[in-house]
């Protein structure tokens, strides 16, 4: 997005200074528009930057037909840094079939070599009508399997483990103090505002969404019914550490699920506070049907 209609949105917005202000880039974004883009983005109050850089080998990047190379992702943080970016927060991908466990070791240790303070990591989803998925129907790519995938999250997390960051939640580690706000706001139900075509918000009990058409464009509504509420505090809080009060879940089956080892009790404020251990995280969802 070019820094001059960055600029007029922020002014419309007009609330500087920011707690947190993210910019999503890839790498090629960096290195192709160089020091004057990240100068401008600090001017306009940019105080944190989320850069995909997915893997550090190149033929896992041409795969994905992904526009930059190791060397570029390299040199992207690099300038990050040296443009005063203080806060930088990393995508890695999981979940390839063809991804040896050495190979996203690899990039795992280059990249706590960078120490970001934010790391997310992410399973490869295959969606319906996209190439991937034509690639599976066809036999020209097979997926990995449910062990395969789970073995490459849990190094993710022993190598992030040892390097120092908090497994705040599922997908996201971050050096202490550099949780991410805006991602956080979700897991906690916090109201935000979603502008623009395709873009959704959240006031508490309302979900309103845009349609994606470039104008023209109308918000549908959806009213959360008490159940509704229920379950979205469950499957939201337990994809993180902090975890959700057990009140929220039948003591029955809480009982059962902490006795096999698929949940942890905590006591914070007085409270009782049940969340799913770093082990259990890779089969969370099954975890959260039954409380749901």
């Amino acid at each position: 997005l070019p820094l001059s209609c960055l600029g007029q949105i922020v002014n419309c917005i007009g609330f500087p200074p920011f707690d947190e202000f993210t910019m999503e880039v890839n790498p090629e974004d960096i290195v192709e528009n160089g020091p004057a883009y990240l100068h401008g983005l600090a001017d306009l109050g940019v105080n944190r930057v989320s850069m995909g850089v997915q893997s550090l080998d190149d033929g896992i990047l041409r795969w994905m037909n992904r526009r930059h190379d190791a060397d570029g992702a390299r040199a992207a943080f690099k300038m990050l840094r040296a443009g005063g970016v203080r806060n930088v927060s990393v995508d890695i991908i999981f979940g390839l079939s063809q991804l040896s466990l050495q190979t996203l070791a690899a990039t795992l240790d280059e990249i706590i070599l960078w120490h970001p303070e934010h790391v997310s990591a992410y399973q490869l989803s295959i969606e319906d009508g996209s190439a991937l998925a034509g690639m599976v129907s066809a036999g020209k790519y097979a997926e990995a399997s449910d062990d395969q995938c789970a073995e490459q999250y849990l190094l993710v997390c022993e190598r992030l483990r040892e390097a120092g960051y908090d497994h705040y939640e599922i997908s996201n580690w971050a050096l202490p103090g550099f949780e991410a706000i805006h991602n956080s706001a979700y897991w906690n139900r916090t109201p935000y505002v979603g502008l623009g075509p395709g873009a959704h918000s959240f006031s508490g009990s309302i979900r309103s969404w845009n349609s994606r058409h470039l104008s023209g464009w109308k918000r549908t509504e959806e009213i959360l019914s008490g159940d509704e509420e229920r379950e979205e505090k469950i499957m939201l809080g337990l994809r993180t550490a902090r975890g959700i009060p057990a009140s929220l879940c039948s003591p029955e089956t809480v009982g059962r699920l902490v006795s096999e080892g698929a949940l942890s009790v905590i006591r914070l404020q007085g409270e009782d506070f049940i969340r799913i251990p770093e082990d259990r995280f890779f089969v969370s969802d099954d975890i959260i049907d039954e409380l749901v």
